[in-house]
């Protein structure tokens, strides 16, 4: 059974930084391409950023060279590095898994296991 379990988000100023965390049990971690992805009030829910089983990587052009997606191996764990914030970063964060490849499921945004979401707020 695939689990996700989420920590870290909350609430910083504009330019701080936050990492979220994604906790996956082994076969999801080994075998599934892990995304984060986002979504704010009145917006659709968009793929921030994901990584392959195999450590490829993509970041959505509004938070490449800002955000970092990255995995310890030896945790079972996703990261996500934010760092210089902007308002516009404010949304909930999800983790999500798939067995699709990196680009299917960036192409598509669909992920079949998701991870509870969290909130992240960048105030002015």
């Amino acid at each position: 059974q695939v689990q996700l379990v989420v920590s870290g988000g909350g609430s910083v100023q504009t330019g701080g930084s936050l990492r979220l965390s994604c906790s996956a049990s082994e076969e999801a971690f080994k075998n599934y391409t892990m995304g984060w992805l986002r979504q704010a009030p009145g917006k659709e829910r968009e793929v921030v950023a994901a990584i392959s089983s195999r450590g490829a990587t993509y970041s959505e052009d509004s938070v490449k060279g800002r955000f970092t997606i990255s995995r310890d191996r030896g945790k079972h764990t996703v990261y996500l590095q934010m760092n210089s914030l902007k308002p516009e970063d404010t949304a909930v964060y999800y983790c999500a898994a798939d067995h699709k490849t990196l680009l299917g499921t960036v192409a598509t945004g669909r992920y079949a296991y998701w991870g509870q979401g969290t909130q992240v707020t960048v105030a002015t």
